[in-house]
């Protein structure tokens, strides 16, 4: 078939194909309206991919709302291949299928199709086309769009056509070709093709109304000659869009066929599947006959291949249906509900609600368990599509109400907060507010607390504890809002919360009442009146293995309990949780999971899994529209940015946090973006910035104040102080440390408190506490921080005249952060142990010449001894505070010093020696 003007889209297909050929697989989306030649151009693709084992299928209106339709055709050619699959594989793919009643989750379908797909193309390169990608079933599409991210090293080429530009739809992460309207000589071209006799004057007249669209091109001479002049042109200049025109120019060529053909066309329009012996049953009782057969597939409207049914082109069947008196449009629907096998349950409740005058409890229940069907099969989209379609047809709003709730659930596993706030709203309208929480589970505090306000959350959290009917759900919601109190920075709101969850009963239920010695434990995290102290212990295999397979709310935010240092076994629980959530396919909740175990990861030094759990839990998050979630997988890849010198990077995370926590009032997440603001500025070598910062964590009534984030920072913060001076803050901030290592005896509080205590201890104090820090049992599974501390015990070393023993801790601070791809502190470590090799100058000349500072050095570091900023020094010594700043390097470097602080301790009146004592 030749393609007319197509040159650059053919190109771009030959690319694609080539390129799979030699197993660089990608996909490509072809779209523009309807007509423009994307299905001609996916046919041209097959013809070129003459070698490839070509997978098919093709969206179409009425399959949208059933799970896996397109899935089906696309494999029902290789399904004797899923016995190569691993059996969990198989299992979920026969259950997606409806092969079997096997539970079906969908990531595991996923990977059943990539491994099918996969398997298929070690033989030979696999093409897959999907036609009309827009009406594709949602979870043909989530599992086609998890295939096509996967096959970069394999030999398969996706090709996908669709109305609409991906740019913003599921099929955004897949490339996408723009198909345009034809040039006027192509235009032309094809009219003279299709229509040799026609004159110059209605080629004009056809290029002129098609507007560049092959199809309008193709269909409107003939038309024209069939239907005597009545398919529509518009006139001279007026725009007018070409699928409209040729709706009714199909619709007009249909109305000339007799009735019983007619109907024959509306029967295979609104079966929507292709299937011809459900469209022949149900048209037994509509006068359909032999003849009507021919007649519908002589009119080239309609083609039949063995048992499938084809229409010439999507708008045929949409101009039939669309054309046909609502009276008609239902006959044939309920027609089609009678023609249906017994076990069609879904497709027949479906058929029968197209059908449906009004309200009716029978269909209404018929797509309820079509809904559980879904929900069995892991589609949730498409079962919150029928529980809506089953509200709108309940007669008592009671019912509705039940069914919109359960259609919120659904949407809320499926990633879709957003309608499923509004179906909770539309329930709560009918049935009443209480009500709706007992059914949806307490669904409106849970998406408040990852959506909304934690204040809000709290508050509609507490209320429906109390309301709900399983003491599961109860301490789940209980948990979540002593957690929405911490993250709002409430310690009144904590304290009532907490009250109110310990105080549930949970003897009788044992699942609960199992977990309760862990649980009680977390929560005693939030206790603040320092009555109860969470206790430090290994979780046992069988406590892991039941937490993993609990809700993921009953679970502490990890922040809190490492500050507590009682977070010991939680990784292999997220862990655990995380395997779970995708095999649900719970996206909102992963999200969640992802980012905290990134926070861990970090901690214990395995950035590269932090960053890319943190990233995917990110995608994740923006996928379904949970800013909450996506701020917590920013503020992990911030903490990240912040080690790594990625300046860039901490700017644009902190400043996506700060833009939702601070109007939501969500000062966990604000707290975190100043901590990692302050703790980039001070691996800069920016302690005044940094300081400015990190003190806002402890200072009350701030944005950023935050009780568990200003301990966490402490290290950091005293730091910077330490650096510009600054000994109120360094003394408060200790003590607060050290009060807290006694209080919890967390390794990370003992480690921090040491090595604090080492930065404002002088001598042989100084040296003992750093020899504390990392002598602390279990320090060393925190990396980072543990070099941080051989890293400042080996700065004080060489300050004292050791070079041996500072080479030691800072080439073994320098090979950790090396490994960890921290620059900054690496950075600083290889300036520190370049030092340790320089020879002390001698010290028995004069302070103008010790050290070989020059006479203006020797001034400026007076001055800055004495604590005067830059500008102050410029303006005392008449020079410019770029210069300044240049001579106080060199004074660091002579002296073998890094800042102020250390300055301010060196005997500038005397020898320049490092004062010690």
């Amino acid at each position: 078939m030749e393609l007319f003007g197509r040159h650059a889209e053919i190109a771009a297909l030959d690319r694609l194909l080539n390129r799979a050929a030699d197993g660089a697989g990608a996909g490509l989306m072809l779209w523009g309206e309807p007509g423009i030649g994307k299905t001609a151009l996916l046919e041209h693709a097959v013809e070129a991919a003459s070698d490839a084992t070509v997978l098919r299928c093709r969206g179409t209106r009425m399959e949208t709302g059933l799970a896996f339709a397109a899935l089906h055709e696309l494999l029902w050619p290789v399904l004797d291949r899923l016995e190569t699959l691993a059996a969990p594989q198989a299992a979920a793919l026969r259950g997606a299928l409806g092969m079997s009643r096997d539970p079906a989750n969908r990531f595991l379908i996923g990977a059943a199709v990539l491994s099918l797909v996969s398997g298929l193309a070690r033989e030979r390169p696999v093409l897959v086309v999907v036609d009309d990608a827009q009406w594709i079933d949602e979870a043909t599409v989530q599992c086609l769009v998890f295939v096509a991210r996967r096959v970069a090293t394999e030999p398969v080429a996706v090709l996908l056509t669709g109305h609409e530009d991906p740019a913003s739809g599921p099929w955004e992460s897949v490339p996408a070709l723009e198909v345009g309207g034809l040039a006027d000589d192509d235009a032309r071209r094809l009219v003279a093709a299709v229509l040799p006799e026609a004159d110059p004057g209605r080629v004009d007249r056809t290029v002129r109304a098609a507007g560049g669209n092959p199809l309008a091109l193709y269909e409107l001479p003939t038309l024209d000659r069939e239907t005597g002049g009545e398919a529509p042109h518009p006139p001279p200049g007026a725009p007018a869009p070409v699928g409209p025109r040729l709706r009714r120019a199909f619709y007009v060529r249909a109305e000339g066929l007799k009735p019983s053909t007619r109907a024959l066309l509306l029967l295979a329009a609104a079966e929507g599947r292709g299937d011809r012996h459900v469209v022949h049953r149900a048209g037994a009782g509509w006068g359909v006959d032999t003849s009507s057969w021919d007649e519908a597939l002589r009119s080239g409207l309609l083609h039949a291949s063995g048992a499938r049914l084809d229409f010439r082109h999507p708008l045929v069947p949409a101009a039939i249906y669309d054309g046909a008196p609502l009276p008609e449009r239902q006959a044939a629907h309920r027609a089609l509900a009678a023609a249906l096998p017994p076990d069609a349950t879904t497709e027949r409740a479906w058929h029968l609600a197209a059908a449906a005058d009004g309200p009716d409890e029978h269909v209404a229940t018929l797509l309820e368990h079509a809904a559980e069907q879904c929900l069995r099969r892991s589609a949730a989209p498409i079962a919150a599509r029928t529980l809506c379609r089953a509200a709108e047809l309940s007669p008592e709003p009671a019912d509705a109400a039940r069914r919109l709730a359960a259609a919120a659930r659904a949407a809320w596993d499926a990633g879709h907060a957003g309608a499923a706030r509004q179906l909770l709203q539309d329930a709560e309208r009918l049935g009443g507010v209480l009500p709706v929480v007992r059914l949806s589970g307490g669904l409106r505090g849970i998406l408040e607390f990852t959506h909304g306000m934690p204040e809000r959350a709290h508050r509609y959290l507490l209320c429906d504890m109390a309301v709900v009917p399983r003491t599961r759900r109860a301490v789940e919601l209980g948990t979540v809002a002593v957690r929405a109190a911490w993250s709002a920075g409430r310690s009144d709101l904590q304290r009532e919360a907490l009250r109110r969850v310990r105080a549930v009963d949970t003897d009788d239920d044992s699942a609960v009442s199992g977990l309760m010695p862990v649980l009680r434990n977390w929560w005693s995290c939030y206790d603040e009146t320092g009555d109860v102290t969470p206790t430090s212990a290994d979780l046992t295999s069988d406590t892991v293995g039941r937490l993993g397979t609990a809700a993921w709310e009953l679970l502490p935010p990890v922040p809190l309990v490492q500050v507590w240092g009682v977070d010991g076994g939680l990784i292999d629980v997220l862990s655990l949780q995380a395997a779970q959530l995708r095999r649900r396919h719970e996206l909102t909740a992963l999200a969640l999971v992802l980012a905290q175990i990134s926070v861990l990861d970090t901690a214990a030094g395995r950035w590269d899994a932090a960053a890319l759990g943190a990233a995917e839990g990110l995608r994740l998050a923006e996928e379904v529209g949970a800013e909450h979630l996506a701020v917590q997988s920013r503020s992990a890849l911030g903490m990240l940015a912040a080690a790594r010198g990625e300046y860039r990077g901490v700017d644009e995370h902190t400043g996506r946090v700060l833009q939702v926590s601070v109007p939501r009032g969500v000062r966990a997440f604000t707290a975190s973006a100043y901590w990692l603001r302050g703790r980039a500025a001070l691996f800069d070598g920016r302690p005044q910035e940094a300081l400015s910062d990190l003190r806002c964590l402890a200072e009350p009534g701030h944005e950023a104040a935050h009780r568990t984030f200003a301990l966490l920072a402490a290290v950091d913060t005293v730091e910077a102080a330490a650096q510009v001076g600054s000994g109120d803050v360094v003394e408060a901030q200790v003590a607060m440390v050290e009060e807290w290592a006694r209080r919890t005896g967390a390794t990370w509080a003992r480690t921090a408190g040491h090595r604090l205590r080492a930065i404002v201890e002088r001598g042989p104090a100084a040296e003992e506490s750093f020899r504390a820090a990392l002598a602390v049992t279990g320090a060393g599974a925190h990396p980072f921080e543990y070099a941080r501390t051989r890293l400042l015990y080996g700065e004080w070393l060489r300050r004292a005249r050791r070079r041996a023993d500072a080479r030691s801790q800072l080439a073994a601070a320098a090979d950790t952060f090396n490994r960890l791809g921290a620059e900054p502190l690496r950075a600083r470590a290889l300036r520190e142990q370049a030092l340790t090799d320089r020879r002390s100058a001698p010290h028995d000349t004069g302070p103008s010449t010790a050290a070989g500072l020059t006479a203006q050095e020797l001034r400026v570091a007076r001055l800055a001894a004495d604590r005067l900023t830059n500008r102050e020094i410029a303006a005392q010594l008449l020079i410019s505070p770029r210069t300044v700043g240049h001579h106080l390097t060199n004074v660091y470097l002579k002296l073998g010093i890094t800042n102020r602080a250390e300055l301010a301790r060196i005997d500038v009146d005397g020898d320049l020696r490092l004062d010690s004592t």
